[in-house]
């Protein structure tokens, strides 16, 4: 999937990747298109924020255990900047929301093909408020300054909709986010008009994708899963996208 992405951000001009994260049968080319555009990098650390699926708790959660493990082999924590969020912040070191959840998990082994190097910061939002959201992307903002970290909001788009229905409210997520427009996209998602799981995560990476150097922001691809079943009666919406430095769109 990253060998047949083709390349148009420059190398190391990616601050954020805002990725899906269904089964790679269905959302997997759609994430690549991302992922291949940090191919070959080496980052300090990738700070994934990914939404909670089967548990609900308040605030964020920070995995307290020394590293995550996949097939491709182990992902070390990033043990000092977790210290210093912890003490930095609301985020508290809680196993809340790590034990099963896919959204983290499944951008693992792209960020392991992707890059030959880092350490990883997971975060798991336990409620996707506002308040939670803008305060959780000023947190990061403010923490990764000077580093050379990579963001990564793990998100699915709408559920469940017809196609023609599911495309429209995805057009306005899309939309949302070509504009770079965090609060935007916040009331969209609060309104309804526009629906993502992991919305939350999107909006928290977009603020502190602003505050590290952002300017611009390059939805990659978007498509639903009645493109890979055929069944277009109830589809789950997709969508890619990069967050980059100023100068980094190629044409």
């Amino acid at each position: 999937m990253l060998s047949g992405s083709p390349r148009v951000a420059p190398a190391n001009t990616v601050v954020g990747i805002i990725a899906p994260h269904a089964g790679y049968m269905y959302s997997g080319e759609t994430a690549a298109k991302a992922y291949a555009q940090v191919a070959g990098e080496q980052r300090q650390v990738v700070v994934v924020v990914s939404p909670s699926h089967r548990e609900y708790f308040e605030g964020v959660s920070v995995f307290p255990g020394d590293a995550y493990a996949t097939p491709l082999g182990v992902v070390p924590i990033g043990v000092s900047l977790r210290t210093r969020l912890v003490k930095e912040s609301s985020i508290e070191m809680s196993t809340a929301g790590h034990g099963e959840e896919h959204a983290l998990e499944v951008q693992l082994p792209f960020l392991q093909c992707a890059l030959s190097s880092f350490a990883l910061l997971p975060l798991v939002m336990g409620n996707q408020s506002r308040e939670e959201c803008l305060e959780l992307g000023k947190t990061l903002g403010r923490l990764l300054q000077g580093t050379d970290a990579l963001l990564v909001a793990s998100s699915d788009l709408s559920h469940f909709h017809p196609a023609a229905v599911g495309t429209r409210l995805d057009a306005v997520v899309a939309q949302d986010l070509e504009r770079f427009d965090a609060e935007g996209l916040m009331s969209d998602l609060e309104t309804g008009r526009a629906e993502a799981c992991g919305g939350g995560p999107a909006v928290a990476v977009m603020v502190a994708g602003r505050m590290l150097g952002g300017q611009t922001l390059r939805v990659l691809h978007r498509t639903h899963s009645g493109v890979i079943t055929g069944d277009n009666t109830s589809v789950v919406g997709y969508l890619s996208a990069i967050i980059q430095r100023p100068g980094d769109v190629s044409e």
